[in-house]
């Protein structure tokens, strides 16, 4: 990075008590257009792709030629089942289709580790030390997340496999408004940039440092 950033350490009770500098794999300079292309593959994975139109081939009726080629004075048609008539069939519309975009696993890492790193740049990003917090009421997670008196979306991210509460601190945020909780294998670009705060237990954070650095 351009300039030395530190990352907020915070205790089990939300309140800051230091600094670390990032992690070598964190230490990188961000690419908009990886980025982008991140954030706009998770996107396209996400839609469904299962609207359908009807052609003229799939519309029930217009077996009949409704009038006689010619002598009537009108246009000739063949029939009502025609995209020019009302109920008939659609031209050029939407079919089912995957919009699944293709990227390779280094490709992905390197993504995620830049999108860490921009985070860290702007000051988004803190570590929370959750050894022995295990929360029972969603009022003590509250006092957790919003120690500082500021409501921001905010993005908790914690380690299933490491850390000993997880369970407990999944559900007491549940309820909270723009809060999410997430696992460290889950976690995406377009996550990171989708809330204001991001607060990452230190086993999630090792877990992320390593992935991103192999």
């Amino acid at each position: 990075m351009a300039d030395e950033v530190n990352i907020d350490l915070l205790d089990a009770t939300g309140k800051k008590v230091g600094t670390v500098a990032p992690a070598p794999a964190f230490s990188v300079a961000p690419n908009t257009a990886l980025l982008h292309q991140s954030v706009l593959r998770h996107l396209s994975n996400r839609r469904a792709g299962t609207a359908d139109t009807k052609t003229r081939d799939d519309v029930r009726g217009g077996g009949r030629k409704p009038w006689r080629q010619k002598g009537t004075g009108r246009a000739r048609q063949g029939s009502i089942r025609s995209p020019q008539w009302r109920k008939g069939g659609v031209v050029f519309g939407p079919h089912p289709r995957s919009y699944v975009i293709d990227m390779n696993k280094r490709q992905r890492r390197i993504a995620l580790a830049q999108g860490i790193a921009q985070r860290c740049t702007e000051h988004g990003l803190s570590i929370i030390d959750v050894t022995g917090f295990a929360p029972v009421k969603t009022k003590e997670m509250l006092a957790v997340l919003f120690a500082a008196g500021e409501h921001k979306c905010t993005l908790f991210v914690l380690h299933k496999g490491a850390d000993a509460g997880a369970g407990a601190i999944a559900l007491a945020a549940r309820n909270i408004p723009h809060v999410k909780v997430i696992a460290h294998d889950e976690l995406s670009v377009h996550a990171l940039f989708g809330h204001e705060r991001i607060i990452m237990t230190q086993a999630a954070y090792d877990g992320l440092a390593e992935v991103c650095g192999g």
